[in-house]
């Protein structure tokens, strides 16, 4: 699927290939040649990774539920300040009355947009989700000091080495571990609110550093120190240690995680919020710019394998499935040459009126999603 070999391959193969995403994936039957024609071709089986537009193609079989879908489930990716485009996303799919979230996943920014979107609804409903994601991301955008900088930092695992090079390192920049992540979150978050019946089922993801596997943080389980293990790079702070076991910024791992959702949810429609940028029309030349490209580059890795894995399922076994995407690249030039710890006032603004008006057009494809029951592209 992706180009390796044994010496080591690239950053994004590295990365898929310690996933092991396919483990659980059925072998396609080889073909057995006729006797008179020739031999049938072989299942299509993605090779390559295939573009959005095929998960979201054309669904095998009469489709009657309405548009907007009744029941959603969202994966939400992580992307340092990109993830005020998702803040955008969210607070125009609140004001939707019909729509009801029944499953979050996501990796660090996404999980804290996750998290503060399903407590917020299961303690104040639609206008408390609405409340604390303003509240947290304005906070973000107007303290321009130290803790601010901290604060996104802490929730960009692409962003800490593009913003901080390689002369720091997590015992050097925060050697005490005094995260003031961990204060906003426990100011902002309830957690226990989160394993309340009216909470969304959540799926938060962290890297486990002793075999690079992606865990699965649930309701349940979900603590500040879960928040914090989903949002932790490690060049800038120290691992978060949860039970015994030493976790990094779970966008390594699935960004955000994709299959997991689809397996537990109890809905049909899916949601994929992107704000990492898939594309570049520039070769990077500078190292800051060649670093931050790479970094683009393996965030996206392990989603377009699961996008692959769900495409193939869907065909097979999940004809109802229907998967959309609303990418951030598709709403706002030259992404991918932005730093995705920019704090700008006008930035995180462009971020957020674009996330609403993307998610507006989302919303407002019904007549052509509905009669013809199919999905499209969501900006396309």
């Amino acid at each position: 699927m992706i180009g390796t070999d044994e010496g080591g391959g690239t950053a994004a193969s590295r990365l898929l290939l310690t996933t092991s995403i396919w483990s659980d994936a059925p072998t396609p039957p080889t073909p057995k040649p006729a006797a008179v024609v020739p031999p049938a071709p072989p299942l299509p089986f993605p090779q390559a990774l295939p573009q959005i537009e095929a998960v979201t193609a054309p669904v095998a079989q009469t489709r009657t539920d309405r548009w907007p879908p009744r029941k959603l489930s969202l994966a939400l990716q992580g992307g340092g300040t990109f993830a005020a485009f998702t803040w955008g996303v969210l607070e125009r799919l609140l004001e939707e009355p019909s729509i009801e979230i029944d499953a979050l996943s996501g990796a660090s920014a996404g999980a804290i947009n996750a998290l503060l979107l399903a407590c917020g609804l299961a303690e104040g409903g639609r206008e408390g989700a609405r409340a604390r994601l303003n509240r947290f991301w304005l906070r973000l955008m107007h303290e321009a000091s130290f803790r601010s900088l901290m604060l996104v930092g802490g929730f960009s695992p692409a962003g800490s080495s593009v913003a901080f090079g390689p002369t720091l390192r997590s015992g050097q920049f925060d050697p005490y571990d005094l995260d003031p992540l961990r204060q906003a979150l426990i100011r902002d978050i309830d957690f226990a609110a989160l394993r309340e019946t009216t909470c969304p089922k959540l799926l938060i993801a962290a890297t486990r550093i002793r075999d690079g596997q992606q865990e699965i943080f649930r309701n349940e389980s979900i603590t500040a120190d879960v928040a914090l293990a989903s949002t932790c790079p490690p060049l800038v702070h120290c691992a978060v240690e949860i039970e015994g076991e030493a976790y990094w910024d779970g966008g390594f791992g699935g960004n955000p995680p994709l299959l997991r959702l689809v397996q537990e949810t109890a809905a049909t429609d899916l949601l994929l919020v992107q704000v990492t940028p898939s594309r570049d029309s520039y070769v990077p030349i500078t190292p800051a710019a060649i670093d931050r490209r790479l970094d683009q580059i393996a965030a996206n890795a392990v989603l377009n394998a699961e996008i692959a894995a769900i495409e193939w399922a869907r065909a097979r076994a999940a004809p109802r499935l229907r998967l959309s995407r609303i990418a951030a690249e598709d709403s706002i030039e030259g992404l991918a040459q932005r730093s995705s710890t920019d704090q700008g006032r006008g930035f995180i603004r462009l971020l957020h009126r674009s996330g609403r008006e993307a998610a507006d057009r989302w919303l407002g494809q019904g007549a052509r999603a509905a009669a013809p029951a199919v999905v499209e592209d969501a900006l396309t």
